[in-house]
């Protein structure tokens, strides 16, 4: 099979395109034939050697994807051959084909095409975590995203509008701010301004950062007994945080891990068909993704280095 790899951590150059070994399945994996691979930050941090990847000769990156199942395990009950499948926490999906857990496999119903279900399945299933398990906003309140243009902030911020939320972020261009006013937020600021986050101080009850570098003003966005949601750091670290300044106004910073709430085949069913289902419904539209043939992964990855891509890249073997 055609697969994009590397023998050395380091710069995009290290990346190269070629053949390997078509992974063999064990009774309780199914082999999928890649039509769509997610790329993400994380693959950036591991190809430089910041991230952990799997131990691998040579390595390959890539942890999510979607396509075709084309063999199943012996013990593979779940499954059949034939059916459409999204995964979003399997190594080595830069690749044709990529062995799969049976219960890392996500069913997808008719009307998520391999495209979408790879353009939507990590950010997607972290906006749902983010919103129904960390954020848990009732409809009305206020809520402010940073980075609301961005994978997770776009489906992230559509959910909670969905739900009866109103809205507000940050983006870094007049086109990414017109993009998040379309997905229905109340107003957009100027990221790289902060001149207004004085005006707007103490009126949310959450803020969801995933910049890091931002992590103050997010607090001082929030109400008292507000909270803040920290998931990621595209902006550079946070600064330390005083937990007794925190305790004096009643604030919170909720932090979490996707993959603590992806422990079970059960768990994936349920949280991916409440994400489709905001699809199916119409009530979430997202930006059409930028696709680099496999081939051409090293363009890929210097493309998503550079900050200017609006909505998901993928890799298409």
């Amino acid at each position: 099979m055609k697969a994009l790899y590397f023998e050395e951590f380091g710069g995009s150059d290290v990346l190269q395109y070629g053949e390997l070994p078509k992974p063999v399945i064990s009774e309780k994996e199914v082999l999928v034939k890649v039509d769509y691979i997610g790329l993400n930050f994380a693959d950036i941090y591991r190809r430089r050697g910041e991230y952990h990847i799997e131990n691998h000769v040579p390595f390959i990156n890539g942890y999510e994807g979607a396509g075709s199942i084309v063999a199943i395990g012996e013990k593979v009950t779940k499954q059949k051959v034939g059916e459409s499948v999204l995964f979003v926490d399997v190594p080595l999906a830069n690749a044709e084909y990529v062995a799969v857990p049976s219960d890392q496999a996500i069913s997808l119903p008719a009307g998520i095409d391999s495209k979408l279900a790879a353009s939507i399945g990590l950010q997607g299933m972290t906006a749902d975590f983010l919103a129904h398990d960390l954020g848990k906003n009732s409809p009305g309140e206020k809520v402010f995203i940073t980075g609301i243009s961005g994978g997770v902030g776009q489906i992230l911020s559509q959910i909670l509008a969905a739900d009866g939320i109103e809205v507000y972020g940050a983006a870094s261009s007049v086109e990414k701010q017109a993009l998040a006013l379309s997905h229905g937020a109340k107003q957009v600021y100027p990221s790289r301004e902060t001149f207004w986050a004085k005006t707007i101080e103490g009126q949310f009850a959450t803020a969801y950062d995933g910049v890091g570098s931002t992590i103050q003003q997010s607090l001082d966005l929030i109400k008292h007994r507000g909270k803040v949601v920290f998931f990621g750091m595209a902006g550079g670290n946070p600064i330390k945080i005083d937990p007794v300044a925190l305790m004096s106004e009643s604030k919170s910073i909720l932090t979490g891990d996707l993959w603590d709430y992806l422990t079970s085949y059960e768990e994936r069913k349920v949280r991916s068909e409440r994400l489709f289902s905001y699809f199916a419904k119409g009530k979430i539209e997202i930006s059409e993704p930028t696709v680099f043939s496999l081939h051409d992964g090293k363009k890929a990855h210097e493309f998503l280095e550079t900050g200017k891509s609006i909505g998901k890249i993928l890799l298409k073997p």
